[in-house]
């Protein structure tokens, strides 16, 4: 099997090689998997707790599952709860509110599910939503949504990177930005 293209990137002074995936004909991504990456999720973490410090808000909310491990080391670092918005409904989750999306990764419809248990959580709070990358926006769209159902106000939303047209992500707080790879 031949090996396969990287893209390097620095974050926080963690370096990693990231591998480029075809997602469609002629565009390729470089695809960070923080899931086990405990050095990087740390050290994403904490720049970004001091990156959020002057932004006064009650509650992270990220969606499954690759930025689970990033909401919960954020949640550590400012002392704030966190809440995961599912992609597949069970039983126990009651009258959840769902949004759907489209993930550039896997090029599929997705569902975002915010569990009966947490809507009170939200309600009435500031929330900072945490991905990440954030690439197309769609999830970031998604979770917007339910946040809005759920009477929750974004007051922030807060990636490792940012990906695609620089110019949309202005407003994200982020450690960085991955450009899209078109032959």
């Amino acid at each position: 099997m031949p090996e396969r293209e990287t893209y390097a990137i620095e974050i926080v002074g963690v370096k990693r090689d990231l591998p480029l995936f075809e997602v469609k004909p002629g565009l390729r991504i470089a695809v960070l998997n923080i899931l086990g990456d405990t050095e990087l999720v740390q050290a994403a973490a904490a720049a970004l707790t001091g990156m959020l410090q002057e932004i006064p808000f009650d509650l992270l909310v990220t969606a499954e599952a690759k930025s689970i491990p990033l909401a919960y080391a954020l949640s550590v670092e400012t002392a704030k709860p966190y809440i995961v918005l599912r992609k597949a409904y069970k039983p126990y989750m009651g009258a959840a509110l769902i949004a759907e999306t489209h993930s550039i990764t896997t090029g599929e419809p997705q569902t975002l599910i915010l569990d009966e248990k947490d809507r009170e959580l939200v309600r009435g709070k500031r929330v900072v939503l945490v991905d990440d990358v954030i690439s197309t926006g769609s999830t970031l769209d998604g979770m917007k949504r339910i946040m809005e159902k759920a009477e929750g106000e974004v007051v922030c939303e807060a990636a490792i990177l940012t990906e695609g047209e620089r110019e949309r992500w202005n407003d994200v707080i982020s450690l960085g930005h991955l450009p899209l790879f078109t032959e």
